[in-house]
């Protein structure tokens, strides 16, 4: 994936993208002094072997034979007072995002990573878990002899070999971050290792712990706080990373308890909730609202539990808290676990399993970076306070010219994806061209078996606004039943729903859980981005028979009071 973004970045760096940009001055004139990089010219279908080479850190461009040739240069600062025109500190998806980003418009670029390339995502995080749960669906699958028998398919006994299934996630991690590093090298992009934090304004300082051969201070005209989270721990929840674990030591999966709770049942939960009863534990969710899934839909929720939970051996207490956890020792000595009512305060239960994961969400990872050196600092809850336009904001709520923050330390979004759109955007306010993020066009997913996604608000929320607002609030929903490709992999179950403005047609928010519901949802994230109307989309036509059917014949089935109205709305009335 990594790799085909290098490609797209290089191939699509546009001399007219760069005009607003401050590396643009540097490049027009490099270019009349008549210097020229090598070229490789494709026609398009052979575009995704297109590589660059490098050679002294020049900057080369890919381009087709439909676009002129175009020159580039020796990677330098517009403004030569600073070494770089733009530093990001923190190379995650959103550091990386944003650097391909700023490569594309011409700026000379330096990472500064402390950690591993990737960040959490790519090492501990949404990547690895996409591979566990692969590997422990298929096992799930496989094991469902009633599912496959009813399409003909007899299987024998099925096994799996938990260390195999660990290697999966962890070389994918290392192939996905070898990725990341490689493309950022092709273009160009400097990348240096340890820990930054500002001495002031446009300056960073960086280095590692015991290493006299790392580090110095750079400067810049523009940087990007990218330092992403870590696992959040509520008090009196020793970690000792076997038998009282957070994600990060779940991912390595060195053993499998034969009965875990999970505090928290929100995403992290869920998915982890999916590999260990694919494969053989029994779990119990601890959970302090009084539902599980709290930031779900309700509707959807309720499906979920039917699909995700009853059907499988777990169980669950929801309004409580683990007050207190004492970890215990891997097949000799149980953990106990203090169960606290989330209301009165009291002590109602002591569980004793084999292992306690923590999925309480995540923590802005922000500290140690003397924000004070340009006025700023983080909030009571350690997140870095920015501007619609990804600015930081000063102790007084004003702008600190030249920084910006992405990513869950700003805590507006915490996705990996979120983080790399909000790069882009900061990228583009950088270069002079105003640029405000949607949230409520961001999808979010959770990879179970089945998935579930969503884009925009709960139904919950959409009364609300359309309460408070006074619009009439139009609900469709259809369910995979109804869907061919569904029934043929013998996949029904599910349902999605569209929420929408009945007046104008506007998209609030769309809710699936069913098969592929991950790849299915981005069909309506990219309707709300662009601002299409309900009216717009339900022209659109769909190959038979395909799952995205289901999302056809939902937008289908949402009726607009007034169509001519619908096509003249152009501005959205729910919130950036």
């Amino acid at each position: 994936m990594a790799s085909f973004a290098a490609q797209r970045t290089v191939a699509s760096a546009h001399a007219g993208a760069k005009q607003n940009c401050p590396a643009s001055a540097s490049l027009r004139t490099a270019s009349a002094k008549g210097m020229r990089s090598a070229v490789f010219t494709h026609d398009m279908a052979s575009m995704k072997h297109c590589v660059p080479s490098l050679a002294s850190q020049q900057r080369l461009v890919c381009s087709v034979r439909s676009r002129p040739l175009r020159a580039t240069v020796v990677a330098q600062a517009a403004d030569k007072k600073y070494d770089y025109d733009l530093i990001i500190i923190g190379c995650g998806v959103g550091g990386h995002g944003a650097a391909l980003h700023a490569v594309e418009q011409g700026l000379k670029v330096a990472v500064i990573e402390g950690h591993d390339i990737g960040g959490t995502c790519v090492n501990r995080g949404c990547v690895p878990s996409k591979a566990l749960l692969a590997a422990s669906g298929r096992v799930r699958e496989f094991k469902n002899t009633q599912h496959l028998k009813s399409m003909g398919v007899q299987v024998g006994s099925v096994s799996f070999d938990r260390q195999g299934i660990a290697d999966h996630a962890k070389n994918l991690a290392t192939t996905v971050q070898g990725n990341l590093k490689r493309s950022l090298e092709a273009l160009g992009v400097d990348i240096l290792m340890g820990s930054a934090k500002f001495v002031g304004p446009h300056k960073v300082k960086y280095g590692m712990p015991g290493r006299v051969d790392v580090g110095g201070e750079v400067t810049a005209r523009d940087i990007i706080i990218a330092t992403g989270s870590v696992p959040f721990v509520p008090p009196g929840i020793p970690i000792d990373g076997k038998t009282v674990f957070t994600s990060d030591h779940a991912l390595k999966l060195e053993w499998l308890p034969n009965w875990v709770a999970i505090i928290g049942s929100g995403y992290i939960g869920l998915e982890f909730s999916d590999v260990y009863t694919a494969l053989g534990t029994e779990v119990t969710f601890i959970e302090a609202m009084d539902i599980l899934m709290p930031g779900f839909d309700r509707e959807i929720a309720r499906v979920a539990q039917r699909l995700l939970i009853n059907g499988r051996p777990i169980d669950y207490h929801t309004g409580v808290i683990a007050t207190k956890v004492t970890p215990g020792v891997p097949g000799v000595k149980p953990v106990l676990v203090e169960l606290t009512d989330f209301k009165t305060k009291k002590v109602v239960d002591t569980l004793e399993v084999d292992a306690v994961m923590v999925a309480t969400g995540r923590a802005p990872f922000t500290q140690g970076l003397n924000l004070g050196a340009i006025g700023a600092e983080t909030d009571r809850r350690g997140f870095i306070p920015v501007s619609d336009k990804m600015e930081v904001l000063d102790k007084a709520g004003k702008v600190v010219p030249h920084v910006y923050c992405i990513g869950d330390a700003n805590g507006k979004y915490m996705l990996a994806h979120a983080a790399s759109a909000q790069g882009i955007s900061a990228v583009e306010n950088m270069c002079g061209r105003s640029h405000v993020l949607n949230h409520l066009s961001i999808p979010a997913a959770c990879f179970t078996h089945p998935e579930v996604s969503f884009v925009g608000v709960t139904q919950e929320k959409a009364e609300e606004m359309a309460k408070e607002q006074g619009f009439p609030l139009g609900v469709a929903k259809t369910s995979f039943k109804a869907n061919s490709k569904a029934l043929a992999e013998k996949e029904g179950e599910g349902m999605a729903k569209l929420l929408y403005r009945k007046d104008t047609g506007e998209i609030l928010g769309v809710h699936i859980i069913g098969l592929h519901a991950a790849d299915l949802i981005h069909e309506a994230s990219n309707a709300i981005a662009t601002k299409q109307s309900v009216v717009d989309i339900k022209f659109n036509v769909h190959a038979h028979p395909t799952l995205s059917e289901v999302l056809d014949e939902l937008f289908k089935q949402a009726h607009v009071e007034s169509p001519a109205k619908a096509k003249a709305a152009k501005q959205p009335v729910a919130a950036h």
